[in-house]
């Protein structure tokens, strides 16, 4: 069967996740679609000479939004990730003035770039193969109230830069407004968990997802929750490293409890012995983090 194809260029993207959006696509409950999408650096960056002077105000495009038929506030939103493919032949990687966990290092050169060659399976820094591992480092549905850009995360997801958000896993969103509205782009070819410098290999991609309606959830999400098949996690954005996981460890209790009966107490001392604090990234307007709990003890009631 043939999927629906929703382009950066032809459908439309949006900067801002916001209460009120209008979709480009409109798809059924449980209709599976391709997202095509641009690197987040909007193809300005072509080669090391190409130097971010400052983050531009248009950045971290997501194409979108796409509605789902029947998604309602307080529902749950799911993304079933099956494929990120690469879609040009380099991404980049790059630094600019005032961003960047070591922004204030006089050794450090802000701007630079690198742009790595697509090698088939690898890309090429300087020489060095770095396996090809895409990952969606916007991803996101309409906000409750305010209107976020697309460099920030925050609970409805948006720029969570989180290695998770990859082929094979799938996604939770809360959904805040009617038809959810998912929009998504900023992919990587390659990006560790943190982004250091600020960005991974920047590059644009061809995206298969199935998405579906989690009416009247038993027990709902505040915040965004990825299945990777290993583990379920939690994923939070806050000002501070601290209240991320804070935020992240909370979600985390509200599902032990539903999968194992455990009081609140319970859930949290077990999530003690189990969960597993994780860095997203430490970069944009909010940090994110994640809290890991293997799959043998933990399953979702969705």
């Amino acid at each position: 069967m043939s999927r629906q194809v929703v382009s950066y260029d032809d459908d439309g993207h949006v900067y801002e996740f916001a209460p009120e959006m209008e979709p480009v696509y409109t798809a059924a409950d449980g209709e599976s679609l391709t997202v095509e999408t641009i690197d987040s650096l909007n193809k300005e960056i072509q080669t090391d000479d190409d130097l971010l002077e400052a983050i531009p105000e248009e950045v971290n495009a997501a194409t979108g939004p796409v509605a789902v038929e029947g998604a309602e506030p307080g529902d749950v939103l799911k993304v079933e990730i099956e494929d990120v493919r690469v879609n040009e032949d380099r991404g980049r990687v790059v630094t600019a003035p005032g961003f960047g966990l070591l922004q204030d290092d006089d050794e450090i050169e802000h701007p630079a770039t690198r742009v790595t060659e697509v090698d088939g399976d690898t890309i090429d820094f300087d020489g060095v193969s770095v396996p090809i591992d895409p990952v969606i480092g916007t991803i996101g549905v309409a906000t409750a109230e305010e209107t976020v850009s697309t460099l920030t995360p925050n609970d409805h997801g948006g720029n969570l830069d989180t290695t998770d958000m990859t082929g094979g896993t799938t996604a939770y969103f809360p959904v805040f407004q009617e038809g959810a509205m998912l929009a998504m782009g900023d992919s990587k070819a390659a990006m560790a968990d943190g982004e250091m410098c600020g960005t991974g290999a920047e590059v644009g991609t061809d995206i298969d997802i199935t998405v579906s309606v989690v009416s009247d959830p038993e027990v709902g999400v505040d915040r965004p929750v990825v299945d990777t098949g290993e583990a379920v996690k939690s994923v939070a954005s806050a000002e501070t490293m601290e209240a991320a996981v804070e935020l992240a460890n909370r979600d985390i209790l509200a599902l032990l409890q539903a999968d194992h009966d455990m009081s609140k107490t319970e859930a949290y001392l077990f999530s003690s012995l189990v969960g597993g604090l994780e860095v997203s990234q430490v970069v944009d307007p909010l940090v994110t983090a994640r809290n890991a709990v293997p799959a043998e003890y933990l399953s979702l009631p969705f």
